[in-house]
């Protein structure tokens, strides 16, 4: 951290927070800087400085307590539960949020109109029932398996949200609980054992960190993986609906050029995805022995090779 006399040289001081060292908010991040620079904000009258703590509320609210203490203007926080912890530690520094799935859910926002609180930013949700119908289409899932962090605000709404989708389907779900990578191996034995038809992962710390693994030990046994979770396709999931890391970063800069600028967060809306892409691959669909009906291609906003 550098001394908040020396932060106040270049100008303001903005201090970002990501959840998590993970690439979807590296990406986001490196977008966020970028556009700053572009919206006129660069070296010579902001410094910007970071923090990736350790994936847990202690962790992240002391770097918070950190950004209090060298006076920050604004903390941009990457991530639900960064957002959380900023808006609970931030006295009242404003909170610039992105990457943050179901903002009302979680209680960051009021509503989609304001947050009703010293914060604003943009939302990563994206319509889960298109993701599960997307795979339904591709092979009959009469039991889908989730691996999820109970304990992770993000990831709990798409685990409430795959309910509602279930029930409304007549698919059985079978719910476990990752809270950290040494659980997952357990988790996989559970679905594994009960023979599901699909894996959806969530947005969930462990589920990303270990994602790669996850695909390896379910094509083994021919079962598919879906996710939300950007690069989620590249990485080996037959199908994928992502909101872009990079117009997360983006619009995160075009809010705290606002708030800089002297504009309040609560009179701000909360903004929505508009870089949606629906990926279908088709490498994995093929170790999966699957055939991608024509309507599946369509619908796809991108198709891997």
């Amino acid at each position: 951290m550098i001394p908040a006399a020396d932060s106040r040289a270049a100008g303001k001081l903005v201090a970002a927070l990501l959840t998590c060292d993970l690439p979807r908010y590296r990406e986001a991040h490196k977008a966020f800087v970028k556009a700053l620079v572009q919206k006129g904000y660069d070296q010579s009258n902001v410094e910007v400085i970071t923090q990736t703590p350790n994936p847990d509320l202690i962790s992240w609210s002391n770097s918070v307590r950190k950004f209090n203490a060298i006076g920050a203007d604004v903390i941009v926080a990457y991530g639900t539960s960064a957002t959380l912890a900023a808006m609970r530690e931030a006295q009242d520094i404003p909170v610039v949020f992105a990457d943050v799935y179901g903002p009302v859910e979680t209680g960051i926002a009021k509503s989609m109109n304001s947050t009703g609180h010293n914060s604003a930013g943009i939302s990563s949700k994206v319509p889960l029932v298109t993701l599960i119908k997307t795979a339904m289409d591709l092979k009959q899932i009469k039991t889908l398996g989730i691996i999820c962090a109970n304990r992770e605000e993000g990831a709990l709404v798409q685990l409430k949200e795959a309910r509602k989708i279930a029930a409304q389907s007549g698919v059985v779900l079978v719910e476990t609980n990752v809270g950290s990578a040494t659980a997952l191996d357990a988790a996989l034995a559970t679905l594994f054992a009960t023979r599901v038809d699909c894996v959806y992962v969530t947005e969930c710390t462990a589920g990303s960190r270990s994602f790669e693994k996850i695909v390896h030990r379910c094509n083994e046994l021919k079962i598919p993986v879906i996710s939300q979770m950007p690069g989620a396709a590249h990485k080996g999931a037959l199908i994928s609906l992502e909101a872009d890391p990079a117009e997360q970063g983006q619009i995160a800069a075009e809010y705290v050029a606002r708030v800089l600028s002297g504009k309040k967060p609560v009179h701000l809306p909360v903004a929505t995805p508009k870089r949606v892409d629906l990926i279908v691959n088709m490498k994995a669909a093929r170790l999966l022995d699957l055939n991608v009906p024509f309507p599946v291609l369509t619908a796809a906003t991108r198709v891997l090779k």
